[in-house]
């Protein structure tokens, strides 16, 4: 009697260190990074925002809770949703050929658009050349076209459908090809077809020319080499990544972005399994398999999470949501430079999802 008396009332559960937390200050200490923000959902619905270090490094300014990111290569999810629901409204084929829709279009050393698919393109096995790799430093407004033809100046990676590669020219491709198919623009067909349809009130597909981010976030920084100095660039032309990289979101709104597509409310259900048909993509870690613009990736606990996950200079994010309903975002503001680091992110992700 005495003995329980003496121990602390339920201590363990109100006191016990937020392990999530203590991942993204760790981002920020050991790793470090200027600042880290995280949200996580669970089974029930019930959501915890989480940020660490500073927002500005110049003002020392808070991180905005759930601040606006630069989400990059989450944007491929986007657009593949668009393209899977215009497969099951009969106006694209999943295995037909490129020019079926953009004619003459796709044509360069080994390449040719007449034997390469749209699904091919939505899963990287088309062998295309990765446009960004040659960019350099051409910061300039870029269209659409642009991006294609600066990738078919190089030969093709390997024949169509032999080998997975991950390439951004194919989803530039993707978004022109939905631009063909509809008569709009790939911005308006994302925010009538997902962006509203499920309530992303801080998610958008940034206009021609607009380099700002519209709501609270903290800036984003690039460093060059290990050691170099931080320098801000949250401000740029986005249009490099376009219908692969360009769009701005929370982490809250990834969760339930990712979180309504496995659920089935934005894909009917042969077109959500045709996205969820993955092959191996170990380069994105042991076990990592990708969809039609969907990955999915081990949990330490068993089974497996559906996400995607960007990088553009400034930001990186990882994350995505499970079968049952757990989802888990974070947001780093620098692109880490080592592995270490990118493994520290993910491995945040992984303590949401499995605790």
């Amino acid at each position: 009697m005495t003995m329980g008396a003496l121990m602390p009332p339920a201590a363990s559960a109100a006191t016990r260190p937020d392990t999530v937390q203590q991942g993204l200050n760790a981002l920020v200490h050991s790793d470090g990074l200027p600042a880290a923000l995280a949200s996580v959902k669970d089974r029930k619905g019930h959501t915890r925002t989480y940020t660490a270090g500073v927002g500005d490094l110049a003002t020392g300014a808070k991180v905005p809770v759930d601040g606006q990111v630069r989400i990059g290569s989450n944007t491929k999810t986007f657009t593949a949703v668009v393209a899977l629901q215009l497969v099951g409204e009969g106006k694209i084929r999943l295995d037909a050929p490129v020019d079926t829709y953009l004619p003459g279009l796709v044509r360069g050393e080994g390449i040719d658009g007449r034997h390469i698919t749209v699904r091919q393109l939505l899963q990287h096995t088309s062998g295309l050349p990765n446009y960004t790799n040659y960019l350099g430093d051409d910061v300039r407004h870029y269209e659409p076209r642009d991006l294609v033809d600066l990738a078919l100046q190089h030969k093709a990676d390997f024949a169509p459908g032999t080998k997975w590669e991950y390439s951004n020219t194919n989803y530039v491709l993707a978004g022109m090809i939905i631009q063909k198919v509809t008569g709009r623009p790939l911005a308006k067909e994302m925010d009538q077809r997902v962006i509203k349809r499920i309530g992303l009130r801080h998610t958008y597909f940034p206009a021609p020319g607009d380099a700002t981010i519209r709501e609270p976030h903290p800036k984003g920084y690039n460093q060059d080499s290990a050691g170099a100095p931080l320098r801000d660039v949250t401000e740029m032309d986005p249009s490099w990544g376009w219908a692969a990289g360009q769009m701005i979101s929370t982490n809250s709104d990834l969760n339930r972005f990712f979180t309504a597509l496995l659920a089935g409310r934005l894909l009917p259900a042969a077109q959500l399994a045709q996205m969820r048909t993955t092959v191996p993509a170990d380069s994105f870690g042991p076990g990592t398999r990708y969809g039609l613009g969907l990955m999915s990736r081990p949990l330490s606990c068993g089974g497996v999470y559906w996400g995607h996950g960007g990088s553009i200079p400034g930001y990186e994010t990882r994350g995505g949501a499970t079968d049952d309903g757990r989802a888990a975002n974070a947001a780093v503001t620098v692109q880490p430079i080592d592995d270490t680091a990118m493994k520290h992110v993910e491995k945040v992700v992984d303590t949401a999802l499995c605790r």
